[in-house]
């Protein structure tokens, strides 16, 4: 076992030699601190002298399989021992062990060698025949010792075991197998642990700083708390009342202060370093502990007023039943609780609870303010203690200066009056699974080039930011749960460049992330979402790296950026946020890309008030409002984007709204792919505009814009709108296979298209109305299923080696009084589908129904009383308004509303059989007629 006082002594077996008589220790309790002299003596026989080396540590005789020294035999309960009464090679534990000769043949009591004799030693103990004590002196002894090692009922040694303490207990197990099995019993060895450590489950120290509480049920030890007892047998005892007590079979060191345990401690390590032994008897050190520094309980109490400064190795430990660190405090007013200085490489304080309660009336003076202070080139481990601060300054624990490196686990540093844990001066340090809340200020403070460790944190309900970096702070933050704080939950500022990896950032009543003042950090891989107002908030000049983020479901926006700004927004999941998924402002200029964001109750992302940035390959989609709003004189460059199926525009410009939208995809919008309007003037190249369900491009409103070399096509309304003293540039651009016009210029709409192709629209390739009056140069336009160009309604234009040809309608169409300026163009091939339906007497409405407005001359009934907005085809004038007071109204866009069945007349035309025209038209060989060369 752990000593030579735990177990038996050298000495003491040195002095039963001088007597010349061995004897078996019988447990007495005196007041004396050493073993007694055993009292009854067995000749012939020697009591081993067990080793001081450790127990474990390979020391101890092979002779005691049942010390903690050797392997532990698996235990059973002393009732089922009960068992024929061993043979003589079985009683022993090993040629050195007491019991091995007290039932030998060369014993004067040993059992005789007859058959009867063998047999009746065989017989259980209650069975025997009973035997009369000799004369001799030697024969009663050694019919004492056998009656005590075989016959003795196990109840009754159990019982009488149960008065012994530990180190009797283990000079009892020597004597033979099963006394060794029976003072092994668990039931003994934890009433013994829990009368010295009051511990209510075994505590393991396997390795230096290393404290682990195991249930009895989970270990595979056959005693645990044997083992724990020895483990921890080395440690002194701060326990107020139990410093003069003494007991016998116990070699343990108790004290009454804090202060003269770790200056016992120091006193005892000193003389070790001199004499490389310890001469002092209340030492309780076993020999592993030279690997170790001193260990120290402190049991159950509150310890005010000690000036705790740790400067060695020394580990401490609370010790009492229940929560250990609720009924173990060590309290202080002034200065700091504890501090560990310089020297304390392998310090350790475990379940504490430590707390700093300044006096707020007091007017001594103090310039420490901390509950726990870990300074220069020192790392010890501070674990499971609960950490208290009241006062107004400071923090409950401050790491500071160069080599500060400690282990901070499983604490609890909460309701504090100012900052929780505090890290600066270029100190370091792992801290993980602790509890930080309902803190005055900041959960943790890193600052002047700290660089902390710090590994699944739970920091919450705090009454400022969660974890504030500054002043160059850094840090490694991994798996951290921050929620709950009233600004930030994590905040950087002033060049601090902190590390934030997988951490829940969450219900800040601020927001979640808040980088300023030329803040940087890397965010990765966090989920940042729920807070009331931006997931991240990017300020000042700051540039950190927000990547592979889930930034969601936040009351405001996802990520802010403002005040000049920058910053890298990559891979991120941005989603279900009431404001935009990015917004961008004032100057600011990130990076965004190969971020999702989506499903957004606002738009997906907005720039404005000069903002800028580079937005590119990102997936912008499923949100509630544009895609992308860029507003107030703002530049952003977006390229290659997916921007697709949101529930209004895809990109929006408006209020001078400026940049480039380059290579970009932009489809499904439930209005237009991109709308522009009011002064803005964006560069829109190389883009695939298409399923627009208001259309493709809407210019409006004075907007202006450089369209080049897109691809639109496939929109529910117009490829481009051009509209309300709008005047964009079309260059180059394929404008196709849209499901009405091509391009519709109309309400003073003007504009530039040049070199644009044009072609497979189900409307006019080209519409020009009220007022309007573009230029359109170079462009080819063709395969349309109505007419190529139109012009009405007052509008004019300027047309200019243009290429119209293959349309259905006719190439030029002019309504009355439409004069444009044409020079230099081509039209030709064009089906003229009107021309030939008039020509064969149909009724228009055959070739356009309602979904189209043919160009031809239309009239009125007056006698059918038509209204101002009802037209009649010349052949339905013809032949179904027949001798009725008809006239004409212009030369224009309708369809024939006495074709379509909307007047009182049923037309005749629509209702004779004829042979399907749309096929005949469509079969008819291209013609050259109508082509209009003018110079």
């Amino acid at each position: 076992m752990p000593s030579a006082s735990f177990t038996a002594s050298r000495s003491y077996v040195r002095r039963s030699r001088r007597k010349g008589a061995n004897r078996i220790p019988t447990p007495s309790r005196t007041t004396s601190a050493e073993p007694c002299e055993p009292s009854c003596p067995v000749p012939n026989q020697n009591i081993p002298a067990l080793s001081t080396a450790a127990p474990g540590s390979g020391g101890t005789s092979a002779a005691a399989p049942g010390t903690s020294g050797g392997a532990v035999p698996t235990h059973h309960s002393p009732y089922d021992l009960r068992r024929k009464s061993p043979s003589h090679h079985e009683c022993g534990a090993g040629p050195s062990t007491s019991a091995a000769t007290a039932g030998s043949p060369t014993s004067p009591a040993a059992p005789t060698t007859s058959a009867q004799g063998y047999t009746s030693a065989m017989l259980p103990a209650r069975k025997r025949p009973r035997r009369t004590c000799s004369v001799s002196y030697e024969t009663c002894t050694n019919t004492a010792a056998h009656y005590l090692q075989y016959e003795l009922p196990d109840e009754v040694l159990l019982t009488i075991f149960n008065y012994l303490l530990e180190q009797d207990l283990c000079r009892v197990s020597q004597v033979c197998k099963r006394f060794q099995s029976i003072a092994n019993d668990t039931e003994i060895w934890k009433r013994l642990y829990q009368s010295v450590y009051e511990y209510d489950l075994p505590l393991f120290n396997p390795a230096p700083r290393t404290f682990e509480f195991v249930s009895p049920e989970e270990s595979d030890l056959p005693n645990p708390w044997k083992e724990s007892f020895r483990q921890l047998y080395r440690g002194i005892h701060v326990r107020p009342g139990y410093q003069d007590m003494q007991f016998r079979g116990r070699n343990l060191c108790y004290f009454n202060t804090v202060q003269s345990a770790l200056d016992y401690a120091d006193e005892r390590s000193g003389s070790n370093n001199i004499t490389g032994t310890t001469s002092n008897t209340c030492s309780g050190d076993t020999s592993d502990s030279s690997s170790q520094g001193a260990l120290i309980f402190l049991h159950a109490g509150t310890y005010r007023g000690e000036f705790l400064v740790i400067d060695s190795d020394v580990a401490i430990m609370g010790a009492a039943p229940g929560n250990v660190a609720e009924s173990v405090i060590l309290e202080r007013e002034s200065e700091s609780t504890v501090m560990f200085v310089e020297g304390a490489k392998q310090a350790y304080a475990g379940h504490l609870t430590l707390k700093f309660s300044p006096d707020v009336t007091s007017t001594v003076p103090h310039h420490k303010h901390y509950c726990l202070e870990v300074g220069e080139n020192c790392s010890p481990t501070i674990d499971h203690c609960i950490i208290r601060s009241t006062s107004v300054v400071g923090a409950a624990v401050c790491v500071s200066g160069v080599g500060a490196n400690p282990l901070i686990r499983h604490c609890d540093i909460s309701d504090c009056e100012n900052v929780g844990l505090y890290v600066t001066d270029y100190a370091q340090g792992t801290y993980e699974d602790n509890e930080i809340s309902r803190n005055a200020l900041a959960g943790i403070w890193v600052k002047n080039y700290a660089n902390p460790i710090m590994r699944r944190n739970h920091i919450h309900h705090g009454r400022d930011v969660g974890i504030f970096t500054f002043d160059n702070g850094l840090g490694y933050f991994e798996a951290n749960d921050i929620h709950n704080n009233r600004i930030a939950g994590f905040e950087v500022k002033a060049g601090a460049n902190p590390t934030v990896v997988h951490c829940e950032i969450h219900h800040g009543q601020t927001g979640g992330i808040y980088v300023h003042e030329n803040g940087l950090g890397q965010f990765i891989d966090n989920k940042i979402h729920s807070n009331n107002f931006a997931g991240v908030w990017i300020t000042s000049n700051s540039n950190p790296t927000i990547r592979r983020n889930e930034i969601y479901n936040g009351h405001q926006g996802g990520v802010y950026i403002f005040g000049e700004g920058r910053g890298l927004i990559e891979h991120n999941n941005i989603y279900g946020n009431a404001l935009a998924g990015i917004q961008i402002r004032t100057n600011s200029d990130p990076i965004v890309r190969h971020n999702k964001i989506h499903h957004g109750q606002h738009g997906g992302i907005y720039v404005h008030e000069k903002g800028q940035g580079l937005i590119e390959e990102n997936e912008v989609y499923a949100n509630t409002l544009a895609g992308v709003w860029i507003t107030t004189g703002s530049t952003p460059v977006l390229r290659r984007n997916r921007i697709h199926s949101g529930k209004q525009v895809g990109v929006y410009f408006y209020d001078n709204g400026h940049g480039k939208l380059e290579d970009n995809d932009i489809f499904n919008h439930l209005y237009s792919g991109v709308q522009i309007r009011t002064g803005s003037n964006p560069v829109i190249r190389g883009n695939k505009i298409w399923g627009g369900q208001n259309g493709g491009v809407l210019v409006y409103n004075g907007g202006l814009g450089l369209l080049e070399q897109n691809e639109i096509f496939d929109n529910a309304m117009a490829g481009v709108w051009i509209k309300t003293d709008s005047n964009p540039t079309l260059k180059r651009n394929k404008i196709f296979d849209g499901r009405d016009g091509g391009i519709c210029i109309f309400n003073g709409g003007k504009g530039i298209l040049e070199e644009n192709d044009i072609f497979r629209n189900a409307q006019a390739g080209v519409l020009i109305s009220t007022q309007s009056h573009p230029i359109l140069r170079r462009n080819r336009i063709f395969d349309g299923m109505a007419a190529g160009v139109e012009i009405t309604n007052n509008a004019t234009a300027t047309l200019e080696f243009n290429q119209i040809f293959n349309n259905r309608f006719g190439g030029l169409c002019l309504a009355s009084g439409v004069q444009p300026i044409v020079r230099g163009n081509k039209i030709f091939n064009n089906q003229d589908a009107v021309e030939k339906a008039v020509a064969n007497g149909q009724c228009l409405y055959k070739i356009s129904s309602y979904t189209s407005f043919p160009m031809h001359d239309f009239y009125r009934c007056q006698t059918c009383n038509t209204t101002d907005r009802n037209a009649i085809c010349v052949n339905c004038i013809k032949t179904c308004h027949a001798g009725h007071d008809v006239e004409f109204i212009r030369h224009d866009r309708f369809f024939c509303d006495c074709g379509a069945g909307t007047l009182t007349n049923q037309c005749q035309l629509q209702g004779e059989p004829t042979q399907d025209t749309d096929t005949l038209y469509d079969s008819a060989a291209p013609m050259e007629s109508h082509t209009l060369m003018v110079n």
